[in-house]
C-alpha cells in the first residue's frame, strides 16, 4: 500500500496547472490526503472530485472562503469517515478527515500556521494539544495510527536550511518544536527519521517568493508519524522534491 501526502496550495490551481493526474498515473497511490485544498467540494470540477476509482472526502473551512480545506482520495473504502477531530473550534476551519480503516487509522491533518500575531499561535498551540489528545485517545483504544500533512514546523535544526535565522520565528519556536519533542515521547514515530535519523538537506517546503527552491534552501514540515504498533509494517518513505505544482512537495509512505 502506498499513501502520498501534500500540501497543494490551492486545489483549483492544482488540476488547472496539471499536477493532479500526474501524481496518480506516475506513483499509483492507494490513498491520497491533500492538504491547502482551498475549495469547497462543489467547487471542485466533477471528473477530479469523483476521480477514477478513488473514494474522496473533503472538509472546507465554514469560516472564509478559499481558505485552509482537506481532503483524502483512496482506492479503499474506508469503515468510517469524520470531518474533524471533535472540537468546533477547530473542526470549523476545515483542517482534518479521519479515515477508519481495518488495518489503521488515517488521520489527515493541516495544522495551522503561527503567523499573524499571538492569538494565531495560541490558536496553533491549542490545535495542537486537541490533535494529540485526539490521537492518545485512539491510541489507548489499541488503534493503529498514522498521522500525516502540513504540521507547520520544523522539530530540528537538521530539518530546515537557516535554523539560526529562524529561532524567533514561527515554524521554529522552541514552543512548537516542544509539541513534537511530545508527540515521540508518546510514543510516535517520525517515520522519515526514522529512516533517516541525520540525514540533511532534505525539506518539503520552499519559499515561493524568494525562489528558495532552486537553492534548496527549504523547511522539512510535512511528516508521516505512526504509532509504534505499525513501524514493522513500514517499507520506505520519501519526498517527492522533482514534484513541481505547489511551495510544498509530495511524500510518500509504503506500506506492507
Amino acid at each position: 500500500m502506498r499513501i502520498i501526502s501534500w500540501n497543494t496550495n490551492g486545489l483549483r490551481a492544482t488540476i488547472k496547472q496539471n499536477f493532479f493526474t500526474p501524481l496518480f498515473d506516475k506513483y499509483s497511490p492507494d490513498i491520497v490526503c491533500l492538504q491547502e485544498v482551498k475549495a469547497e467540494e462543489s467547487q471542485i470540477p466533477e471528473e477530479f472530485r469523483v476521480y477514477k476509482k478513488y473514494f474522496s472526502y473533503f472538509a472546507h473551512s465554514k469560516v472564509k472562503k478559499g481558505y485552509s480545506g482537506v481532503a483524502i482520495y483512496s482506492k479503499i473504502k474506508p469503515e468510517k469517515v469524520e470531518l474533524g477531530i471533535g472540537t468546533p473550534r477547530f473542526d470549523d476551519e476545515g483542517r482534518t478527515i479521519v479515515a477508519h480503516y481495518k488495518a489503521f487509522v488515517l488521520i489527515n491533518c493541516y495544522f495551522p500556521n503561527g503567523g499573524g500575531g499571538p492569538e494565531r499561535l495560541a490558536y496553533k498551540l491549542a490545535f495542537y494539544d486537541a490533535f494529540l489528545k485526539y490521537c492518545d485517545a485512539l491510541k489507548k483504544k489499541g488503534k493503529k495510527i498514522i498521522f500525516c500533512g502540513d504540521v507547520n514546523t520544523a522539530h530540528e535544526a537538521i530539518d530546515l536550511a537557516r535554523p539560526k535565522e529562524n529561532e524567533d520565528n514561527t515554524g521554529f519556536l522552541p514552543i512548537e518544536r516542544e509539541w513534537i519533542d511530545e508527540v515521540v515521547a508518546n510514543g510516535y514515530v517520525d517515520v522519515f527519521r526514522h529512516f533517516y535519523p541525520t540525514k540533511t538537506e532534505s525539506y518539503t517546503y520552499w519559499d515561493q517568493k524568494t525562489r528558495a527552491r532552486d537553492r534548496n534552501v527549504g523547511w522539512r514540515i510535512d511528516y508521516f508519524f505512526v504509532t509504534q504498533n505499525i513501524v514493522s509494517q513500514i517499507k520506505g518513505t520519501r519526498m517527492l522534491t522533482d514534484y513541481l505544482g505547489s511551495d510544498h512537495c509530495p511524500i510518500v509512505l509504503d506500506l506492507k
